[in-house]
């Protein structure tokens, strides 16, 4: 199950700009992988301490530094001193619960949002946090973990396809928002075949795991509504706001996000709408099964009110009673019964209540 508040009492009291690391340890090795290019030009590589990066940051080539893992904080701390990150900004990649957001440094910009992956054994959506650092020549990721969706833009460097050898660093970091965006729509995907899913088994047979899964669903798309809404901020503000690192040509590229973004969210929405009803539709089924149990009761009740009130006049111990001496006596009472049984079953036929 997804968390939706992450504990920050560590930080209680610290001053501004601390770096603390909030989250959980996702990984005990920490990798660091280069990816420089230009249109003619490519070379990649896994580096083991963080100095090696720091002789990309004049290079006239775009550079990708990606980091998994942020438990080692002094590593982030000579990054800042290489880069002049603000602490703010290296507090802010720390603390994995952060709103998605974007704030411009002049030099730089940074960027935090969620990357979501599905997992078909557990059926649940785990959530990562990814901060992006975009300077004029330079892009920063930073992920909790190793594993990303970042696969189809690496192809694209490696292979040199498309447009994004031959443009800037801000074309890059559009790519990377573009591939965790284009991700949720998979997320939708998943969430939808379950909520299909689901709404056949209200109507066939609904269980109590049935709703305990909805309000997991519930639950979950709760937290997605809080990790993808902000975003269309964030990427309004990338197309629309005057930031000198974004070139006019890669807005248009931001703009075509912008509307994946709002078709997620809508998507959301149309999500949170169905599972409310599915709620509705679940109580209301198990409402009218229990009063077509109770009604099955009722019935054979009422059937056997008479059956039972001739069978306690016969079962008084009365010594004068003319038909306890009777040969057809006990025929009778049978015959009396059944008939009674029978008109009281074509009575309630006849008014629907069977």
């Amino acid at each position: 199950m997804l968390k939706l508040i992450k504990k920050r009492s560590k930080k209680a009291g610290l001053p501004p700009g601390t770096l603390v690391h909030i989250g959980e340890k996702k990984g005990e090795r920490l990798k660091i992988t280069v990816m420089d290019y230009d249109e003619a030009h490519f070379q990649e590589k896994e580096i083991r301490t963080i100095e090696e990066c720091f002789t990309f940051k004049d290079a006239p080539t775009v550079t990708w530094i990606n980091i998994d893992g942020l438990h080692q904080i002094e590593i982030l701390e000579k990054l800042g001193e290489c880069y002049g990150f603000h602490p703010l900004v290296l507090e802010d990649i720390l603390n994995t619960d952060q709103r998605p957001k974007m704030e411009d440094y002049g030099d730089y910009l940074y960027i935090v949002l969620r990357m979501l992956n599905y997992t078909d054994k557990s059926s649940e959506i785990e959530t990562e946090q990814v901060s992006l650092i975009l300077g004029p020549n330079f892009v920063f990721s930073f992920q909790e973990k190793e594993g990303d969706v970042f696969d189809p833009v690496r192809e694209r460097i490696r292979n040199g396809k498309g447009r994004i050898r031959k443009m800037g660093a801000d074309y890059l970091a559009y790519a990377l928002l573009d591939s965790i965006v284009d991700n949720y729509f998979m997320i939708m995907e998943k969430l939808g075949e379950t909520i299909e899913f689901l709404e056949e088994e209200l109507v066939t047979h609904p269980a109590p795991e049935t709703l305990q899964t909805i309000h997991q669903l519930k639950r979950e798309l709760i937290f997605l509504r809080k990790a993808v809404w902000p975003l269309r901020e964030v990427i309004s503000g990338l197309e629309r706001g005057e930031l000198v690192l974004v070139k006019e040509t890669t807005r248009i590229y931001l703009r075509d996000v912008y509307d994946h973004t709002i078709q997620v969210i809508d998507t959301i929405e149309t999500f949170r709408d169905m599972i409310s009803g599915m709620l509705d539709i679940y109580l209301s089924s198990v409402s009218n099964r229990l009063n077509s149990v109770m009604k099955v009761l009722t019935i054979i009740a009422t059937i056997f009110m008479p059956l039972t009130f001739i069978a306690g006049i016969y079962g008084m111990n009365f010594k004068y009673m003319p038909e306890l001496e009777w040969r057809w006596g006990y025929p009778m009472v049978w015959a009396l019964v059944i008939v009674i049984s029978v008109l009281m079953l074509i009575y309630f036929k006849k008014k629907r209540w069977l």
